[in-house]
């Protein structure tokens, strides 16, 4: 019944469309909905400190491009090293808050997809109020995302994922400082 509901709902919307311009189906709204899902998934695990849960959301190995605010080159490496990464700066520590909206997504072929995003990220540390680390206990960053999705065996899987900063504020120390 609710699968009949969602297609009368379609077929009366002609203007769904994904950002290439091809009509909606049952099927990519569904994926649409599921890659949300995952990449706001993502967000919650880290902010929690869930390092199982947010690996769960990657291929073995991800394309990732975080060059804007780390430097560096785009390179692929096993999403077991990038879970650790977070891991080791983001420490119980350390507050994070992530936030991601403005999902559009585009598919190639019936098992790739990217998915554009604008993002926001917040750290709290309240060691960088100490004068000798600054005296600030916050830095923020704005910018967009982009992931790159796959369907596997077990649904959809991030596989590639590049974040560009746009801009940000704040404590240098929060910012590069791994807690303890």
């Amino acid at each position: 019944m609710k699968t009949a509901a969602l297609a009368l709902a379609l077929a009366a919307t002609p203007a769904l469309a994904d950002i290439s311009g091809d009509p909606a189906t049952l099927e990519t709204l569904l994926d649409r909905t599921e890659m949300v899902r995952i990449a706001d998934a993502i967000d919650a695990a880290v902010d929690a400190k869930d390092w199982t849960a947010a690996r769960a959301h990657f291929t073995d190995e991800i394309a990732v491009d975080f060059t804007s605010l780390v430097g560096g080159e785009p390179a692929v490496i096993p999403a077991d090293a990038l879970i650790a990464g977070w891991s080791a700066n983001l420490t119980e520590e350390k507050t994070s808050f992530h936030l991601r909206g403005n999902h559009r997504i585009s598919f190639d072929g019936p098992d790739a997809a990217v998915m554009q995003s604008h993002g926001y990220a917040w750290n709290r540390m309240e060691r960088g109020g100490l004068p000798e680390n600054g005296g600030e206990v916050l830095w923020e960053v704005w910018g967009s995302y982009e992931h790159g999705f796959v369907r596997t065996g077990t649904g959809w899987r991030v596989n590639a994922m590049t974040f560009t900063a746009t801009a940000e504020r704040g404590s240098d120390f929060v910012r590069n400082t791994p807690g303890s």
